[in-house]
C-alpha cells in the first residue's frame, strides 16, 4: 500500500509515444482507491478541462514483475494493454530512479511484456517491446461474423457497416483490432464519423480499434486508427503490430515493415522464430505536475 496522498492531490508526468499521450500515475507513492481511477482518467483526460490525454496509465508496485501498467481510457473504461504506453512506463520507472534495470518485466492486462530500453545520456529514449503473439481466433479477438465460427481465423471477411461493404482482418494483441486496407487517402477518411460505428458494430462484442492501412510497399504502410473509449489518437502501438500481422495473413506485406502514423514512427516484427511481434518506438516526457 502507499502512502495516503494529502488532500486530493495527485503527482503525474505527461508522456507520448509517437504522439498517443497518456498520464502516468505512480502508485508507490501515493494512494488511489480502485474505483476511483476510472472517474480520475474521464476528467483529467480532458484536453479542454483536465491534463489532456488518452487516458491514464498507473504504475503499481508489484510481485508478479518489475512493476504492473493498468490503463484506462479517456472515458473511464479499463483497457488491457498500449504498446505507446508500455514503453512509456518502461521510460518513467528508468528516468526517475525506481529501477536501473534495463531489460523489464511489466504486468498488462494481456499478461507480462517483456521492454529493452534504448538509453541515451542517462535516460530512456524508446523501447523495444515483446509484444507477445497475436491472437487470429475469432472467439478469443472476439468477434462474431456471420460464416465464420469460434475458431476461424478472420482475413478479408466481408463486413457491411452504414450501407457499405467493407473487408476486414481481425487480430487481437490483448485488446482487438479490425484492420482495413485501403486504396484511399487516409487524409480523406472521415474517421470520426465511421470509427464508431465500426467500435459500436454487433461483430463486436468488447467494442473494437480499427486501423486503416494504406500500404506504400510491402515493407512500409501508412495507418489512421480509431480506438475504444478515445477515439481517432495519433498512434496505437498494439493497432500497428495488429496491421502488420494482417497484412501477412494477406499476403501482401513482409514480415517487417515501417508502419507511418500521424505522430510518428514504429518498426514492427513478426518473428517467425518464436512467432511473437516486436514493437520498436520512442518514449517521450512532455511535462511534470501536480493536480487536484
Amino acid at each position: 500500500m502507499g502512502k495516503q496522498r494529502e488532500d486530493t492531490e495527485v503527482k503525474f508526468t505527461k508522456m507520448h509515444g509517437c504522439g498517443n499521450d497518456y498520464i502516468y500515475v505512480y502508485t508507490g507513492d501515493q494512494d488511489i482507491a480502485p474505483e476511483e481511477r476510472g472517474t480520475l482518467s474521464r476528467k483529467f483526460s480532458d484536453r479542454h478541462k483536465g491534463i489532456g490525454g488518452d487516458g491514464i496509465i498507473y504504475i503499481n508496485p508489484t510481485d508478479e514483475a518489475d512493476f504492473e501498467m493498468e490503463m484506462y481510457n479517456a472515458d473511464g473504461s479499463k483497457g488491457a494493454m498500449c504498446g505507446n504506453g508500455i514503453r512509456c512506463v518502461g521510460k518513467f520507472v528508468y528516468d526517475h530512479g525506481l529501477t536501473d534495470k534495463k531489460s523489464l518485466k511489466i504486468l498488462t492486462g494481456a499478461g507480462i511484456k517483456t521492454l529493452e530500453l534504448k538509453i541515451s545520456e542517462g535516460k530512456a529514449v524508446g523501447a523495444t517491446v515483446n509484444m507477445g503473439k497475436p491472437i487470429l481466433e475469432a472467439g478469443k479477438i472476439p468477434v462474431k461474423i456471420k460464416g465464420y465460427e469460434s475458431t476461424d481465423q478472420v482475413i478479408g471477411a466481408p463486413l457491411e457497416v452504414s450501407g457499405e461493404e467493407y473487408r476486414i482482418t481481425c487480430v487481437s494483441m490483448g485488446n482487438p483490432h479490425c484492420v482495413i486496407f485501403t486504396d484511399k487517402d487516409l487524409k480523406t477518411l472521415e474517421l470520426e464519423k465511421t470509427g464508431p460505428l465500426f467500435e459500436k458494430h454487433p461483430a463486436f462484442p468488447d467494442r473494437v480499434n480499427t486501423e486503416f492501412i494504406r500500404l506504400k510497399n510491402r515493407t512500409e504502410m501508412d495507418m489512421r486508427v480509431w480506438e475504444r473509449g478515445s477515439g481517432e489518437t495519433m498512434a496505437c502501438g498494439t493497432g500497428a503490430c495488429a496491421s502488420l500481422a494482417a497484412g501477412v495473413l494477406n499476403g501482401i506485406c513482409d514480415r517487417r515493415a515501417k508502419v507511418n502514423l500521424i505522430g510518428g514512427e514504429l518498426e514492427i516484427e513478426w518473428s517467425e522464430e518464436d512467432g511473437c511481434i516486436y514493437m520498436t518506438g520512442p518514449a517521450e516526457t512532455v511535462f511534470e505536475g501536480v493536480v487536484e
